[in-house]
């Protein structure tokens, strides 16, 4: 079946006058989908107001066309969540936490909750330490964790929220892989401000910053979308004021002691810059500046 989530007109303004989601619309169906924006954006109010966390001011969330603001209970029979961070019980085993939150789940007859327990710890690969505290494991082995306890009761949705920050790069690997075999079927939302996680995973994305989306699309076509307009120049760290004055300096970064710089130019703009392949990242800054530019 093909799932469908829909977000019509939503926003959130805090107590603080934060508006966190400013007339959010947009559709993801089955497959994985990245919201990409930077830290404060308002990506895990999204995240959060999708798994009926929180309430939205106004708007309506849609799921396989069933209106869920109303009843949220129709969204959490089918979701799976892994939050930013989340607690775990002391001294539990993964195998004894997992059969608690299965229980919490509803899912009721023992012999298949045993059945399902122990085939999501075989699909993590965490089937050989099950018998060892949560609280124990490193934090890879933790996220794994989050998606099979995410994965209890064959969700239909699933919500990441930054599962890769602070994971070693093999840790990283393994988990890009698994949440990539769990969204052939089901839509998995991933939310993060790592490009790198949207490049290699995502077939849609959108960009969120400021509350807003920024825009939305396929990943390679929007990277194209620059093709013959990302040029690229190793200046000194003097001279960068300068060209942030004489250009529409999108990034830059430190290489060797020398800064390399990318600018986005509809013509060659001169001054020894290069033409360059646009990346997601530059595709990623560009949209950002143009919104600063903007505002």
């Amino acid at each position: 079946m093909n799932n469908s989530l829909e977000l019509l007109n939503l926003s959130k303004t805090y107590s603080n006058g934060v508006k966190a989601l400013d007339d959010i619309s947009i559709t993801i169906e089955n497959g994985m989908f990245g919201l990409l924006g930077p830290n404060g954006a308002g990506k895990s109010s999204l995240m959060r107001t999708i798994a009926m966390l929180q309430t939205a001011e106004s708007g309506t969330i849609l799921f396989n066309g069933s209106e869920v603001l109303q009843k949220p209970e129709e969204i959490r029979s089918v979701l799976g969540y892994l939050p930013q961070e989340f607690g775990v019980y002391p001294g539990l085993s993964a195998w004894e936490l997992l059969h608690h939150i299965a229980v919490l789940k509803g899912i009721s007859d023992g012999r298949s909750r045993t059945a399902q327990i122990n085939q999501l710890l075989q699909q993590t690969n965490l089937f050989q330490h099950r018998k060892k505290a949560v609280s124990s494991f490193s934090g890879g082995m933790k996220q794994r964790f989050g998606i099979a306890q995410a994965l209890l009761g064959n969700p239909k949705l699933i919500i990441v929220d930054e599962p890769t920050a602070g994971l070693d790069p093999e840790e990283r690997n393994r988990f890009l892989n698994l949440l990539s075999e769990i969204g052939e079927h089901i839509i998995v939302v991933l939310s993060t401000h790592l490009v790198d996680d949207v490049q290699e995973l995502c077939t849609q994305m959108a960009i969120l910053n400021q509350g807003k989306i920024l825009t939305k699309g396929n990943p390679q076509s929007l990277t194209r979308s620059l093709e013959g307009k990302i040029w690229a120049k190793k200046i000194q760290k003097a001279e960068m004021s300068r060209y942030q004055k004489d250009f529409n300096l999108i990034s830059s970064k430190l290489i060797a002691g020398k800064t390399k710089i990318h600018i986005s130019s509809e013509v060659n703009p001169g001054e020894g810059f290069e033409p360059i392949q646009p990346s997601l990242e530059d595709f990623y800054f560009s949209m950002l500046q143009t919104q600063k530019s903007k505002s």
